[in-house]
């Protein structure tokens, strides 16, 4: 029993430095120290970007199904700003880390500003889009024409705003590729946090404040967004990180920003592949009815709440890999991303038992409809059905993104979305008329046919000798 107390408090002491971010050493001592060290930060970031997820649908569940099919469709679209963001995120990772690794901290600073430079020059050009066309958008996502008049200010909003998004993506990857994984934990903290106050305020009204509706939303997420991105810039001008930049050095510098967009295409062009998928698999069910599309973004919504923790664990990994090539340790690099989705793995398992058994029951928590009961627990079993795969394809993945090869998941991506998911959802769904649970297997087969590629090409080892 004195050995228990030990070894949890010694554990309580380890969470503590953790969220703190005093550990900054990763490229020596335990392994499983540096992915705890690293996860739990990270791990507690992506937790409160799924509770505000869930919240958030909470409150416009109770505005209309129409609302919450909004979201949906809006997401499906502005997944491809999250791509560009999230490829940019990558190349930021993989090189700050490997700079942090070879010392070289300078380096490491001038390609972070060079991330901020890209991400505000590309997030202006999208933005015109939202606030011109959003009816569009929608209209072209086989939304119904009175969807469109009740949704189209949710999306000029979000997408409009989609600055506070880019940036909140590309700074959080700078602290996280430096290993300053609780300063990335903090911000999240910060973001939605003041999501969740804003968000009933905004959507229902209060005092002064008009009821939005489900526009409402967009406009509580990019206030909560911006704040916390003026936070990320005074932590980077002024605060408690290993990177510190200065007005003087927010300037264009041609090699670094070019090596930058090299790394990050591959990152780009692999979640353009993932997401674009993701758009149509939800134009696929909006051939179904609001109903059964409510039901599927409630049950996604759920899913983010677990899947967003197994990817905080997975950029655990990418960092360790970056650090760790960085400081040439190669076969510590790998070691730490076998443990990383070992642990990974564990946590998925144990969530999917809960999700295949109470699925009916999670989805009452956000909406009484019998069909959007029905088809969001359907959607939530099926695919968690497949979470040992993908917390461990996850893992994989994000290594080699870590390492600098972003093209190889890539190709992986092409195969399993493009070439595997989408015919075989079509197929199943429309030309065979199985209905929405075409689309959901065709998710679920996908991401095990990731996790057993992934695996494989990541023992042939060629990751290791990627140069940044």
């Amino acid at each position: 029993m004195q050995q228990q107390n030990i070894s949890l408090k010694k554990l309580f002491q380890y969470f503590k430095m953790a969220v703190s971010g005093k550990e900054q050493e990763f490229t020596s001592g335990s392994i499983r120290r540096a992915v705890f060290m690293l996860s739990i930060p990270m791990i507690l970031e992506m937790l409160m970007e799924s509770i505000f997820a869930l919240v958030d649908i909470m409150y416009v569940s109770q505005v209309s199904v129409n609302a919450v099919a909004t979201i949906g469709l809006t997401e499906s679209v502005i997944t491809l700003v999250y791509a560009i963001a999230i490829g940019l995120s990558m190349a930021a990772t993989a090189v700050v880390a490997r700079r942090v690794g070879e010392k070289d901290i300078p380096g490491a600073s001038k390609a972070a500003v060079q991330v901020i430079i890209l991400g505000v020059l590309v997030a202006s050009i999208i933005s015109v889009f939202g606030i011109i066309y959003p009816k569009e958008l929608l209209s072209l996502m086989g939304a119904e024409p009175d969807l469109i008049e009740e949704g189209y200010g949710y999306t000029r909003v979000l997408i409009g705003g989609n600055i506070t998004i880019m940036l909140l993506f590309l700074i959080n990857a700078i602290f996280r590729g430096a290993g300053n994984a609780s300063v990335a934990m903090w911000t999240l903290v910060l973001s939605n946090g003041l999501n969740i106050i804003l968000d009933p305020i905004f959507i229902f009204g209060f005092g002064p404040v008009p009821a939005y509706g489900v526009e409402g939303a967009a406009i509580a997420t990019t206030i909560g967004r911006g704040t916390a991105v003026l936070f990320q810039l005074g932590i980077l001008f002024y605060g408690y990180s290993k990177i510190k930049i200065k007005l003087k050095d927010m300037v264009l510098q041609m090699e670094v920003m070019l090596n930058l967009i090299k790394v990050s295409l591959g990152g780009i062009g692999q979640f353009l592949i993932g997401t674009s998928s993701w758009v149509f698999l939800m134009r696929i069910m909006s051939e179904f009815g609001s109903e059964v599309l409510a039901g599927y973004t409630i049950a996604i919504r759920v899913m983010m709440f677990t899947l967003m923790p197994a990817w905080g664990m997975s950029n655990a990994a990418a960092t360790l890999v970056g650090q760790n090539l960085g400081a040439q340790k190669p076969d510590r690099a790998e070691q730490s991303v076998w443990k990383t989705g070992k642990y990974n793995a564990w946590f998925m398992g144990l969530v999917s038992i809960a999700y295949l058994i109470f699925a009916p029951q999670i989805i009452l928590l956000f909406n009484t409809t019998p069909d959007v009961v029905k088809y969001g627990s359907l959607c939530l079993r099926v695919i968690a059905a497949g979470y040992i795969f993908y917390g461990y394809g996850m893992v994989i993945i994000n290594a080699f993104n870590g390492a600098g090869d972003t093209k190889t998941p890539t190709y992986i991506n092409f195969v399993c979305f493009w070439l595997f998911q989408l015919p075989f959802a079509y197929i199943m769904s429309v030309y065979l008329d199985f209905g929405p649970i075409g689309v959901f297997s065709a998710i679920t087969l996908a991401e095990v046919l990731i996790a057993v590629i992934g695996i494989i090409w990541f023992k042939k080892g060629a990751w290791k000798l990627v140069k940044v």
